[in-house]
């Protein structure tokens, strides 16, 4: 009742005014039945705008932070992403990872829509990063069509650490499902999750139109940060105690 009480009463609306979002290639999303909608992933904003402009309910796996924050406002914040048909993943680590997988799975058992972002997090810089393979193994098992989507304008309109959106018009374009029957029983070899994940985000590359890195987002921001670090240390180098 809440998730459609959000959409179609609360949140839907807001949204659609704040971002007129110009829609393409809806289509392609069945109506019935399981299906990943995969897509990039450039801002806050994305966890609320499509399931907005879907039809069906699409259930997101969403970080864990979203989950656990302190105090009334933490509590509020989970409410409400849960209320919205998210849920919560540990990013944490391996096990973690097969965690989410087996969370994805039971959304897609169930013949329902999920939804994932497979570069794990939010680009902050505004290109398309490598994808991880977790997509792939839960494609590859649950036997779902992958459908490509991608957000075009929403980085502008919500940039990373910016809590209010501006006002600005967007895009979402979904592309022709993705059927990798081809490789059933074939979920557990490296190479295949590699090259199926490859494939997914060269599709989401071919809407969306970004830069693509082939590395994980999570490592550059890692890195970058790392370099940041070392150029305040040359910067402010520290003083020997006297």
């Amino acid at each position: 009742m809440y998730y459609y009480l959000l959409k179609y009463v609360v949140l839907g609306p807001l949204l659609r005014l704040m971002f007129r979002p110009r829609i393409e290639g809806l289509e392609h999303i069945p109506e019935t039945g399981a299906a990943i909608v995969a897509g990039n992933h450039l801002s806050f904003s994305d966890h609320f705008l499509m399931p907005a402009i879907i039809k069906r309910r699409i259930t997101f796996l969403a970080k864990a932070e979203y989950f656990t924050g302190p105090g009334l406002r933490g509590r509020l914040t989970a409410t409400f992403f849960r209320s919205a048909g998210q849920i919560p993943v540990d990013r944490s680590g391996k096990e973690a990872g097969q965690a989410a997988i087996r969370e994805g799975l039971g959304v897609l058992r169930k013949g329902e829509l999920l939804g994932i972002y497979p570069e794990g997090t939010r680009s902050h810089d505004g290109r398309l990063y490598k994808g991880k393979v977790g997509v792939a193994a839960m494609a590859l098992k649950a036997q779902a069509p992958v459908i490509p989507c991608a957000m075009i304008g929403t980085f502008e309109a919500q940039p990373p650490g910016q809590k209010m959106p501006n006002f600005q018009k967007v895009s979402i374009r979904f592309g022709a499902p993705l059927d990798f029957s081809r490789y059933a029983g074939m979920e557990n070899e490296k190479a295949v999750l590699r090259a199926v994940t490859d494939e997914i985000m060269y599709a989401i590359l071919g809407l969306s139109g970004q830069e693509y890195v082939d590395k994980y987002a999570a490592v550059v921001k890692a890195e970058e940060a790392e370099r940041a670090a070392a150029a305040s240390r040359r910067k402010f180098p520290r003083m020997p105690l006297s």
